[in-house]
């Protein structure tokens, strides 16, 4: 039997979502189908208005829904200690563990050749900006442990170990090749308390 094609449809679109398969898709698919038309409409519009609002902060790229986001205004926050990582959800992922009171900078990706993406794809030029312009204590680098991540840290340091007198690396309590993203608290509170180095 074939699905109608709306509902086909629906969920395609829903499997495009990272971490969604096809089977979830369809179940996903079949319980907005049990909504009521309001309770549809709100969902669109939560995702209408989600895409209208949300944009990268003009500072660390990260999200926000203002032109800066609220770790960068905030002045409780140390300004001269810079966290760097791949993507905006690393920002949340980190702020839940609580562990971390610096500011941050999102690259919007790692360094891929074979997916055509370099430096010049990342935020890389902004960081070096902002380190000339405002200076920085420490640079902790939290791209994730997988070959990408590895890389991008690597050539961050040795292309920015002239501009910031301490450059870090996350402890090794993160799995090899994972994501920050699905990394608990706890193991993050001990990357975040072991950092090292770059060449220890």
């Amino acid at each position: 039997m074939q699905y109608p094609e709306s509902l086909d449809r629906l969920s395609r679109e829903l499997s495009r979502l990272p971490g969604i398969g096809k089977k979830t898709a369809f179940r996903l698919a079949f319980g907005i189908l049990r909504y009521t038309p309001e309770e549809a409409a709100n969902l669109a519009e939560a995702i209408r208005q989600v895409k209208e609002r949300i944009h990268h902060c003009n500072i660390c790229h990260g999200f926000t829904d203002l032109g800066t986001c609220s770790v960068c205004i905030n002045q409780m926050r140390n300004q001269r200690l810079i966290c760097v990582v791949e993507q905006p959800n690393n920002v949340f992922q980190i702020e839940r563990s609580r562990v971390y009171q610096g500011v941050y900078h999102v690259l919007l990706g790692a360094l891929s050749p074979l997916e055509g993406i370099g430096p010049d794809q990342l935020q890389i030029r902004s960081l070096r900006k902002r380190l000339e312009k405002d200076g920085a204590d420490e640079l902790i680098l939290a791209t994730n442990p997988t070959v990408q991540g590895e890389a991008t840290a690597g050539f961050l340091q040795s292309e920015l170990v002239d501009l910031v007198p301490q450059i870090t690396r996350l402890a090794r309590g993160l799995p090899a090749g994972g994501d920050l993203e699905y990394v608990d608290e706890i193991t993050l509170q001990e990357a975040f308390s072991g950092r090292r180095g770059w060449h220890d």
